[in-house]
């Protein structure tokens, strides 16, 4: 809970009453930050409707033990003599999202917060390095580090100087050299990069989430690294068993990132991109994450995401959690608008954010409620594939085995 409760009545002089009070209180509060699975009873949960991050499932129970999956399958079929059952009703359980683009270290939102709205995992895609944590009743945090870029390139002109980070750390590493850049790149993958992302940005692009509320210096149009250095961070990343993830929202960014070979664009772009280079990012494999919300408010967006999908590209969902206007978690409208300019099924847009995306962490069966892994669920009341704005808020959340929150009171 945000706030506390005040409690006055001169309590120093009757220790009783305030024991009594205090009871009183904490009782009052939704069950939350339980134990479940790690050293404690196993448990055994059962919803209306089980999604096992693959399929949508009836008659079925999820099995956690020391803060795994231990058993997933139908409810007469999943058994243990010790667990506690625990029958959440009408309702709908799924693994926990996982959001392929976050700046949550940068922008210093609350990893609780994001945690208890259904996120538990996040891939921080520039900002400060940082070692995985999480994932045992905390958000799970994997980091990109810094966005490579050159001098004077996106983002400074946006967050600003390296060295002048304003408070939230560093959020650009500028690099002038092919070899500069082979030398980055191993610093950010001994540092533990979950994937290497460099800026292909000359700005500029109206309606973009990075030039709305921000005062841009110098304006662009803004340097980009060249062809031979973008070459040369995917070259040393794939050789050191990483990926390249390339900001891009217009098609000069996109044509040097086709080029140079890199595996992901950060963003649906903003910028309406000709049909052969779209084409040519299908044809080459590249793994898209939407953004479509953060970047409704570009002219391409929504033609750029249709056509994409209509030539069979990866989509993943992907919010960029800590932009203007995108929820601390979940995001409904994202979904609703994957599911609308796309024509993915519901069940087809919660395995982007699930299963597939655990996968692309290389940390599969994490998103999925299959045996072994992690035991990171949501829960929300009701059917969530007819109702994708209950996930913001579910109704039970657990990280690693771990009750963080519980409104069903059972």
């Amino acid at each position: 809970m945000d706030s506390k409760p005040i409690i006055r009545f001169g309590l120093r002089q009757n220790p009783i009453l305030t024991v009594l009070l205090l009871i009183g209180i904490i009782g009052a509060f939704p069950q939350q930050t339980r134990a479940a699975g790690n050293g404690s009873k196993p448990l055994i949960l059962q919803a209306a409707r089980v999604f096992d991050g693959v399929n949508m499932n009836t008659d079925y129970a999820v099995l956690i033990v020391d803060g795994k999956v231990e058993g997933a399958g139908p409810s007469r079929q999943v058994r243990n003599n010790g667990a506690r059952i625990v029958d959440l009703g009408d309702a709908t359980l799924l693994p926990g999202f996982i959001e392929l683009h976050g700046h949550l270290a940068f922008q210093n939102v609350p990893r609780e917060t994001v945690l208890r709205h259904g996120v538990t995992t996040v891939r921080d895609v520039g900002g400060p390095l940082l070692a995985p944590s999480g994932g045992d009743g905390r958000l799970r945090l994997l980091t990109a580090g810094p966005i490579i870029t050159v001098p004077g390139g996106y983002p400074i002109p946006v967050f600003g100087q390296p060295g002048h980070g304003h408070g939230h750390g560093e959020v650009a590493a500028p690099v002038e050299s092919v070899e500069q850049a082979r030398q980055l790149v191993q610093h950010l993958v001994a540092g533990s990069a979950a994937v290497i992302k460099i800026a292909l940005e000359p700005g500029g692009e109206e309606g973009a989430s990075w030039s709305t509320g921000h005062a841009a210096s110098p304006p662009p149009p803004w340097r980009m690294p060249s062809l031979e250095i973008v070459r040369a961070v995917v070259e040393e990343a794939h050789k050191l068993g990483k990926q390249v993830s390339a900001h891009v929202a217009e098609p000069k960014g996109v044509a040097r990132a086709l080029a140079a070979g890199v595996d992901e664009w950060a963003h649906v772009p903003c910028e309406p991109i000709p049909d052969e280079l779209l084409d040519q990012a299908v044809q080459q494999g590249v793994r898209i994450i939407t953004t479509i919300d953060t970047l409704s408010h570009c002219r391409g967006i929504h033609a750029n995401a249709a056509k994409l999908a209509s030539l069979g590209a990866q989509l993943y969902y992907g919010a960029e959690i800590a932009h203007t206007e995108i929820p601390w978690g979940i995001d409904a409208q994202e979904l609703h608008l994957m599911a609308h300019l796309t024509g993915m099924t519901p069940l087809e847009v919660f395995r982007t954010a699930t299963s597939k995306a655990g996968e692309v962490l290389g940390l599969a069966p994490l998103g999925t409620l299959s045996v072994g892994a992690p035991a990171d669920l949501i829960a929300v009341k009701g059917n969530a594939l007819e109702n994708f704005k209950r996930l913001e808020s579910p109704d039970w959340v657990m990280s690693g085995g771990k009750i963080v929150v519980n409104y069903f009171g059972r």
